[in-house]
């Protein structure tokens, strides 16, 4: 359900637009989390936009594995993100901190579903070349 959500939540927040992470780096001590946050909103928001127009590509069974793949990839997403922020878990560094991670993470990840929008015909490693 959270899957589905996020992919309704696309539209609103890719308005907003990427963020740049430099930019979050300039703010105060107190605006740096909201920024942070909201960088990672946009780069969900973009994701998402990535990940449904890829996903127009592709048969009945490819959507059912694209999905498969983009669930587990969310869920190492979150896990590797709790991880990595569970020295600042309960503090009030945590918010910054996760979502840091998460946009680092999402950024990866939109590196690789720009790759599979561009692929060409003829890529052998490309499931739904342009």
């Amino acid at each position: 359900m959270k899957f589905k959500v996020s992919i309704v939540l696309c539209g609103i927040f890719f308005i907003v637009g990427v963020v740049n992470a430099n930019e979050c780096a300039k703010e105060s001590a107190s605006e740096a989390p909201k920024c942070a946050v909201e960088e990672f909103r946009a780069l969900d928001a973009k994701l998402n936009k990535d990940y449904n127009n890829y996903r127009l590509r592709l048969d009945e069974f490819k959507k059912l594995k694209f999905r498969d793949v983009q669930l587990a990839w969310i869920k190492y997403r979150d896990l590797a993100c709790g991880f990595e922020s569970s020295q600042v878990e309960g503090g009030s560094a945590f918010q910054m901190i996760r979502s840091q991670c998460l946009s680092k993470l999402t950024r990866q990840r939109i590196d690789e579903l720009e790759y599979l929008l561009n692929c060409e015909e003829g890529d052998l490693s490309c499931p739904a070349p342009r």
